[in-house]
């Protein structure tokens, strides 16, 4: 018998739709029945390639002892972060106020004539393990405190929504000349710093703006080149890269990038392309980078693609190894034994594997192997011979015959479906714009530096698909569900789509066969313009998460301003309006986004390595520069680390002249010769 989540459009929580608890949707007659019976609210937060969600599911969400205590002393309501992310937010934050600490899934109790948390955690086991006690022994507590002790309930209510309050004010101060410099230095030491254990994340909000760090002369002790450099390698060349059938992994659970959580999530993947090619035109020229990226498109058109165009969301981390199990293993798809190495590949082969990755016969997770490599060099031939011996286990098919291999959408798609290899991950097939968005970025980049068109084309056609697909009664939507979109998007949804069309306008100036640059500026424009109508806070600036419009029922209304895996909204959305203020020459777009870094300064000063995004911004504020020329010289130039660079194809310069530097709002002297406008842009870089 399946409950209320079976008639889901999300596939995380369909796969809770055969608990025996009784679970909500989050939605208004859920809040309300909890309010009119005065049952504490159980609100579970988590997404579909979460290991550990998954092990909940069908431990402590699937027990009928536990299922029956929380059907009669709580409304137990589930969310997809990935679908309502403003949800998740607040609550996550509240979390880490009340523990120190916060993952997922997000379990969180709420005071139902409120909604204010009073009690929250991570996993629970369903029996007492891990120094935790049970699930049904946290749910008596939590429900004995909700029933005796009103005072202390309140109080602690109270407390939290204080504290919640609170973050949301930010004194707007101005920009200290300073600023720039120590945000630049500090979160170039977060990617440096190596002196603790524990897991290891690609962290690419960091790592770009370390390598925003590397054109500056700065006095530091940490040297941004080398940080950034190690960064790509680890990238590149560690397990977290998927090095027979390519795509990134979500993170290693050890410090030195062996041995991953085997998810792959789309926007770790568009990131990591846009770190590397960046990486690449700045001159760091590793063969590795190079391959990981040409793989991760490659595992990108395969397995990641809908039919339409857009890009699916994730790949489960766990996978069934037979028909028969009951609970899929966490990796099984990815690593390899031993013997069966020995058995794939030829003898040749395996010296060399054995030579240029980690192999051994205890193996390095669960007594077999993920492949590492030793360093960034090219693959010989042989090599690539092998992997492909490897892709052809995995996958039954070589690669170069397997060109789309049709995801598992569920759990029992994956068991039942006659696989030629190994049975697959399930993968989350729904649409999300601000992944998407920054995949699209990733390839716009991509095929600007490494001159591969059909990396364009592939965005292009994600880009047309979310233009054309995702505006209900003129509003863009975040999610699409088998060609349906849904939900009200939100600020990360704008700010990432605003900055994957400016990103294709660049790359569209000089590989003009798929759609005129001039097309994807002002669908920029289009948005940006219902962006402001409708999430620009006037009287505090930077934009809100939801639109005025919508969340009514929420504590509160959040301006993201906090780097995760994702870079947060406020950070992309400013650098945006530099961005489009360089294109159109407005001064509002530019007014504006000072506004908006002003609106964050003070958090920017107390804590420069929460915000990384926002010194992204604040060096487009203050070193932007535009350069006109043809589209020949901005051919060369485009390719290159200009990182707070716009270029615009000028046909009307007098004669005689290669191209106009401008630096915000002022000119240099038109340029006679290549060289000439090259050494003035290489001096606006730097100019604060």
């Amino acid at each position: 018998m399946t409950n209320r989540l079976a008639q889901s459009k999300s596939l995380y929580l369909r796969k809770h739709a055969e608990n025996p608890i009784d679970w909500w949707p989050w939605c208004d007659e859920a809040l309300e029945q909890a309010k009119s019976q005065d049952k504490p609210i159980f609100l579970s937060i988590g997404y579909s390639s979460c290991h550990w969600c998954t092990v909940m599911e069908g431990e402590a969400f699937s027990d009928e002892a536990v299922a029956q205590y929380m059907n009669e002393h709580f409304i137990s309501i589930k969310v997809d972060r990935e679908e309502r992310p403003e949800i998740d937010s607040i609550y996550m934050q509240a979390l880490q106020m009340m523990t120190g600490q916060g993952g997922w899934p997000l379990n969180i109790f709420l005071s139902p004539d409120d909604l204010v948390p009073f009690v929250g955690g991570t996993y629970f086991p369903v029996q007492p393990r891990y120094g935790q006690p049970g699930f049904l022994e946290v749910l008596r507590r939590v429900r004995g405190f909700y029933n005796t002790e009103k005072t202390r309930l309140q109080n602690l209510k109270q407390e939290v929504r204080n504290a919640l309050v609170q973050s949301t004010i930010l004194p707007a101060s101005q920009l200290s000349q300073g600023l720039l410099q120590q945000g630049l230095t500090t979160n170039t030491a977060v990617i440096t710093r190596n002196d603790f254990g524990g897991p290891r994340f690609p962290m690419i909000p960091y790592a770009d703006t370390a390598l925003h760090d590397i054109r500056f002369d700065l006095e530091s002790p940490y040297d941004s080149q080398q940080a950034c450099t190690q960064r790509g390698t680890d990238l590149a060349s560690g397990g977290i890269y998927d090095h027979v059938a390519g795509g990134f992994h979500r993170y290693t659970v050890d410090p030195t990038w062996t041995v991953p959580h085997f998810e792959k999530m789309l926007y770790d993947n568009g990131q990591i392309v846009e770190y590397l090619a960046n990486l690449w035109s700045a001159g760091v020229t590793q063969p590795a980078f190079e391959r990981s990226i040409s793989g991760t498109v490659s595992w990108l058109k395969r397995e990641m693609t809908a039919p339409t165009g857009y890009f699916y969301a994730s790949q489960d981390a766990d996978n069934f190894t037979t028909p028969d199990e009951v609970e899929p293993e966490e990796g099984a798809f990815y690593v390899w034994s031993w013997q069966e190495l020995e058995e794939i590949v030829s003898p040749e082969e395996f010296g060399e594997l054995q030579a240029q990755f980690s192999m051994t016969k205890s193996g390095n997770f669960e007594g077999k192997n993920v492949l590492q490599r030793w360093n960034c060099d090219q693959l010989s031939e042989q090599i690539e011979s092998a992997l492909a011996k490897l892709f052809a286990v995995r996958y039954g098919s070589k690669p170069q015959d397997l060109e789309t291999f049709p995801p598992a959408t569920n759990n029992q798609e994956a068991k039942s479906k006659n696989w030629s290899g190994r049975i697959p991950p399930v993968t989350d097939t729904k649409m999300i714009v601000a992944w998407n968005s920054l995949m699209i970025s990733g390839l716009a980049r991509a095929a600007t530096v490494f001159k591969q068109p059909e990396y364009l084309k592939i965005a292009t056609t994600a880009a047309q698909f979310i233009l054309e697909n995702q505006w209900v009664d003129g509003r863009l939507h975040r999610v699409n569900y088998d060609g349906n979109p849904d939900v009200l998007a939100q600020s990360e949804d704008y700010a990432l789509l605003i900055k994957a069309l400016i990103d294709l306008h660049q790359a569209s100036l000089i590989e003009v066969r798929f759609k005129p640059s001039e097309y994807w500026f002002e669908k920029a424009v289009e948005v940006q313009q219902e962006f402001d109508q409708f999430l620009w806070s006037v009287e505090l600036g930077g934009y809100y998460n939801i639109g005025t419009d919508t969340g009514q029922e929420l504590l509160m209304r959040e301006r993201s301003y906090t780097d995760n895996a994702t870079p947060a909204a406020n950070g992309v959305a400013m650098a945006n309006l530099v961005r489009l203020f360089l294109l159109t020459e407005q001064l509002d777009y530019l007014d504006k986004a000072e506004q908006g870094i002003q609106a964050f300064s003070s958090i920017m000063e107390k804590s420069p390595q929460a915000c990384p995004s926002l010194f992204v911004a604040l060096d487009w504020y203050r070193n932007n520069t535009l350069v006109r020329s043809s589209s020949e010289q901005i051919k060369t130039l485009s390719s290159q680390h200009y990182p707070v660079t716009i270029f615009r194809v000028d046909s009307n310069l007098p004669e005689g002249f290669t191209g106009l530097v401008c630096q915000g709002l002022k000119c240099k002297k038109p340029a006679l010769t290549f060289e000439e406008m090259q050494q003035q842009l290489q001096e606006s870089q730097t100019r604060s």
